[in-house]
């Protein structure tokens, strides 16, 4: 009975050592899914972190190549603008010569029709001229015409200081005693005839038909010319190929 009661107490002690324990034991747990939560946050935020970053990664490499395209097409563009540019200048250059040349057979044409009778006065049907009996040489002729070069063309002149075209075949081949008619049109009927591939020194060639002509030279041999041109020229000699007549008469 002693060791019974004696051992009552501890058997009590022993119990509520066990509750404690077991009661300790089970708080503990809840500290245990703590920790689990915070690792599957952390996990979680890590992962998302991974995802923001590839993310980023994806758009910056987006926005690179966005920037290249963007780039390349700024030089292409570059590039198609001064190869546009460079057509134009070359189209411009080519008009330009186009219209210098259009603007030297307009002079010539301008000078002709503002010389030549009016239709009004011309009678309705005209015979060529007779040739005019040639005197002197062809030589002389050629002096005077080479006496002439760098002198002024001057619509309507006749010499001595400026000339127009027939003004300057009218006063050259007047110093061999050979009358030509004033303009380049009267001028184209007179004489005999001859092909132009077939022109000798001293033959007089025209441009534009006979009896219509706007413009006369003289054919002075080696493939040239001399005229009075046009106003920025002045009197010159030029290469037949630069601008071939298209009819030649010969009066001496």
């Amino acid at each position: 009975m002693v060791a019974t009661a004696a051992s009552a107490p501890a058997l009590a002690d022993s119990s509520r050592t066990a509750g404690a324990t077991a009661a300790e034991s089970t708080a503990e747990l809840p500290a245990v899914d703590a920790d689990v939560s915070v690792s599957t946050a952390l996990a979680t935020g890590v992962e998302r972190s991974t995802d923001a970053t590839r993310t980023a990664a994806l758009r910056l490499a987006l926005t690179k190549e966005s920037e290249e395209a963007a780039e390349h097409a700024r030089k292409e563009a570059a590039k198609a603008k001064k190869e546009a540019e460079a057509r134009a200048a070359a189209e411009e250059r080519a008009q330009e010569r186009a219209a210098a040349r259009a603007a030297e057979r307009e002079e010539l044409a301008a000078a002709s029709a503002s010389s030549a009778p009016s239709s009004e006065s011309a009678p309705a049907a005209e015979t060529p001229a007779a040739a005019p009996a040639a005197s002197g040489s062809v030589g002389t002729v050629l002096d005077f015409l080479n006496a002439q070069v760098g002198k002024a063309y001057v619509l309507g002149a006749t010499g001595p200081s400026a000339y127009d075209c027939s003004g300057l075949t009218q006063a050259a081949f007047r110093t061999v005693g050979v009358e030509l008619p004033r303009t380049a049109a009267e001028q184209s009927t007179v004489g005999t005839p001859v092909a132009v591939s077939d022109v000798q020194p001293g033959d007089l060639v025209f441009w534009g038909g006979v009896g219509s002509a706007y413009h006369v030279a003289v054919y002075i041999g080696d493939g040239k010319y001399l005229d009075a041109a046009n106003p920025s020229k002045g009197v010159v000699i030029q290469e037949m190929s630069y601008y071939m007549p298209t009819s030649a008469v010969r009066v001496l």
